[in-house]
């Protein structure tokens, strides 16, 4: 029997990738059932749906760190998972790991973020009954919400390695491996994602002028370098070799790179997000959507509801997809058209 091209690639990955990568032949499978790609592998197929979902393109004009930026060089979130995807295939082949299933989780990993960033988020989790967090909220999107009700029906693995991949101010590989995704490549993800923010938020942080390079303290310089590539090829290398040299079965860097991270993290909170020239827009941002929630919560007009939802649907529950879906634009200008005056237009 002639192998189809999607299972000569299966065979590929059998012989080719380490043995604890997670090969797509193991897969826990789709919460539905579907026929199999002649070419491509489920994960790819996962990767492809995420691509080409409408709230990955939303992505574009969502906030990263600096709100709604004018300039066209700060990071936006589609940008920012476009760097996480790229550091995490960067380790995942170093470590030869499956790459597609890396993508795959990277790129969906923050489709459930809410405009203008944590803040968003921190205003639905303290207004919807039961919490909000995104990680949880991109779940739902990838299960439900896209493709009209219907979801991306992406693999196991994917599901399992979005909804564990945020830390917060958290340890970064806790040594609860409850905590973690279950899969190397989800975990990959987890470190890609604070090595993609710490450095692209300090350079995004320098650009704006909200500090310098000289207010880093002098050991992270040393430790980590200067440059943007600097600082990345610094973390990535030092996780690659440290993991080998432990064995490759679980994630691992040196005490000095996990901690000189950890302090670059601190750094950020207290010098750039916590700081007046950030936090402020920030309280004005809450403001929209917080309002805006209320609003929705109590009028139909100007809602579009995001999916035909099972009548038992709270309510709360269907707001909170609205809002949470909204870019920052479109957040901004149906907070306009419904609580500010407009202009008398006449015909």
């Amino acid at each position: 029997m002639t192998l189809t091209i999607r299972q000569q690639m299966e065979e590929q990955e059998a012989a080719n990738l380490s043995a604890h990568a997670c090969l797509t032949r193991n897969s826990r499978g789709r919460q539905r059932l579907e026929t199999e790609c002649t070419i491509r592998l489920a994960f790819q197929r996962d990767r492809d749906r995420i691509i080409h979902s409408k709230s990955f393109r939303r992505l574009t004009h969502k906030t990263q760190v600096f709100l709604a930026p004018a300039g066209d060089h700060y990071r936006t979130r589609l940008t920012h998972v476009l760097e996480v995807s790229q550091i995490a295939r960067t380790i995942s082949v170093a470590l030869r790991l499956n790459g597609h299933l890396t993508e795959a989780i990277a790129l969906a990993h923050d489709l459930g973020h809410t405009p203008f960033g944590h803040a968003g988020e921190s205003v639905l989790n303290d207004l919807c009954p039961g919490g909000f967090n995104h990680y949880e909220q991109s779940l739902r999107v990838v299960d439900l919400l896209e493709d009209k009700g219907l979801g991306l029906n992406l693999s196991h693995e994917v599901r399992d390695g979005i909804v564990k991949h945020s830390k917060g101010r958290r340890e970064i590989l806790p040594d609860d491996l409850s905590e973690l995704p279950e899969t190397m490549e989800g975990r990959v993800v987890r470190v890609a994602d604070i090595i993609a923010y710490v450095n692209h938020d300090l350079d995004d942080a320098v650009r704006a002028g909200v500090i310098n390079m000289e207010q880093v303290p002098a050991a992270l310089r040393h430790l980590f370098g200067t440059t943007h590539s600097e600082r990345i090829g610094t973390m990535v290398r030092d996780l690659v070799h440290t993991s080998l040299a432990n064995g490759g079965g679980r994630l691992a860097m040196s005490p000095a790179a996990m901690d000189g991270i950890a302090a670059l993290r601190a750094f950020l909170y207290k010098n750039v997000y916590e700081t007046y020239q950030v936090h402020n827009d920030f309280i004005k941002a809450m403001k929209v959507l917080r309002e805006l929630y209320e609003y929705f919560m109590e009028h139909d007009d100007h809602w579009e509801q995001v999916i035909d939802y099972p009548a038992t649907t709270p309510r709360a529950r269907r707001v909170a997809d609205f809002v949470a879906g909204m870019t920052d634009r479109y957040a901004l200008g149906l907070y306009a058209d419904i609580f500010l005056p407009q202009p008398w237009r006449v015909l």
